[in-house]
């Protein structure tokens, strides 16, 4: 009997959630005796559960929030390093983020933002002394996807700023070198520029460059060219590599601004990292002091060192580069309606987007242990070349199907997928390619060297 009560209670309870003023319209388009006949025939499930359809009639769904994280590994971060990671986050979506697509078009750098990232404290971030933050390798990564995350190029600048250019001042210089630069890039009050790649030699730098430097007394004289040098158009200082004419060794020199014949001419009509300054550095006769050559920099080992540090941020970098794409397709799917409906809502969209994820989540436990590794003072070259073959190889499959779930509007900048599409190109190919970071881990797992 109980339950025949609580259906009638149901049944009430719906007729008086009905409009009746609006019975008539609806009698022109539905047979109404026949809906109130099935009504009837329902059972106290079947009447809850239209009850609870009629009562969210109008209320939208609540969504689980658009995180790239799945795994939480933020959780794990001490709550000085996450407050940080959120600082970082909130400058790039609120000081990057609305300028980044005018600033990519036109491939020109916002200089304005220089001050504001000052402001960050973070530059040199792993780095004792000289104003640096003295952080963890962990944090340095940390920060990298986190810029990434909203622009690859703004990573990219900061990346040849306090690791490439300060680092090899840090690892390699002198104290007095450090003395006299390290403070005020840390301020980014002085600009950096790392200048490794030459015009023909790329991944052959080990033991191929043609950049030379000739001793003269006190001073030497570096004849050659650079290419693809980050920075170098505004650079006030740039680390030049160079083969030591008489012991063939080679040897890294800090270059500054204005000296007489160092030329840096902009590359131009990039497809990737447009915002990045990249330059063609070209030295006729140009004199260095032998005060100004790195002073512990001695062979291309040393140059390595500084590689090694800076690839696992690089690995970073493609993680970021793999979640910005990542979110902004999710929250896209989300809110693009197809056929009537969300088309997250579809089972090839929900598809993608979980494989999108896989490939992410595995990149982030890869660089977190990476850092771990480093922090521990237990980093090898391979562990950092393993790190970046995989997360850019993964990089490049999840900005493809960003812009797949995306349609069309994939490949327009407003709905900020296209970007990272173009970017992941230039992350997979810099700081060693897929072929070369190969090699290295080919070598440490067989004992056998596949180099020419």
């Amino acid at each position: 009997m109980s339950g025949t009560f609580a259906t009638l209670r149901n049944a009430y309870h719906l007729l008086k959630s009905i409009d009746f003023r609006m019975l008539s319209k609806l009698s022109e388009k539905i047979d109404l005796p026949k809906v109130m006949e099935s009504v009837a025939r329902m059972d106290d499930n079947q009447l809850n559960g239209l009850m609870k359809m009629l009562g969210n009639r109008g209320a939208k769904k609540k969504l689980p929030p658009v995180e790239g994280d799945f795994y939480d590994l933020g959780s794990r971060l001490s709550t000085e390093d996450r407050a940080l990671q959120l600082k970082v986050r909130a400058f790039m979506e609120r000081e990057i983020q609305p300028i980044v697509n005018e600033y990519w078009l036109k491939a020109e750098f916002p200089f304005e933002i220089i001050p504001k990232l000052r402001e960050l404290n973070i530059c040199g971030v792993t780095y004792d002394g000289y104003g640096c933050p003295n952080r963890s390798y962990l944090m340095e990564g940390i920060i990298a996807m986190e810029m990434a995350r909203v622009d690859a190029s703004i990573a990219t600048f900061f990346g040849v700023q306090s690791g490439l250019a300060m680092g090899s001042i840090y690892m390699l210089g002198s104290q007095a070198q450090k003395d006299t630069w390290l403070p005020g890039m840390q301020q980014l009050n002085i600009i950096g520029a790392f200048g490794l790649t030459e015009p023909e030699v790329g991944s052959g730098a080990a033991g191929g460059l043609t950049t030379t430097a000739k001793r003269d007394g006190d001073t030497w004289i570096l004849n050659g060219q650079k290419k693809w040098i980050g920075n170098a158009t505004f650079a006030d200082i740039t680390v030049i590599w160079a083969r030591d004419v008489d012991d063939n060794q080679v040897k890294g020199f800090l270059v500054r601004k204005g000296t007489r014949g160092f030329s840096a001419e902009k590359i131009h009509d990039k497809m990737a990292l447009r915002i990045v300054q990249n330059g063609i550095i070209t030295m006729k006769d140009c004199r260095v002091e032998e005060t100004d050559r790195l002073q512990h920099a001695n062979s291309f080992k040393d140059t390595s060192r500084v590689l090694r540090m800076t690839r696992a941020a690089v690995a970073w970098e493609a993680v970021g580069c793999a979640r910005g794409a990542y979110e902004n397709a999710l929250a896209y799917t989300r809110t693009r309606e197809q056929f009537g409906k969300p088309i997250a809502s579809f089972q090839l969209i929900q598809g993608h987007l979980v494989e999108m994820l896989s490939n992410l989540t595995a990149m982030q436990t890869m660089v977190f242990r990476l850092s771990e590794l480093q922090d521990q003072g237990a980093l090898k070259d391979e562990h950092a070349s393993l790190a970046k073959v995989f997360c850019t190889m993964r990089t490049r499959d999840v900005v493809s199907r960003a812009r797949e779930v995306m349609g069309g509007n994939g490949i327009l900048l407003e709905y900020n997928v296209a970007r990272f599409v173009a970017d992941s190109e230039a992350i997979y190919s810099y700081e060693g390619t897929k072929e070369i970071n190969s090699l290295i881990v080919g070598r440490a797992i067989t004992g056998f060297s596949a180099f020419v």
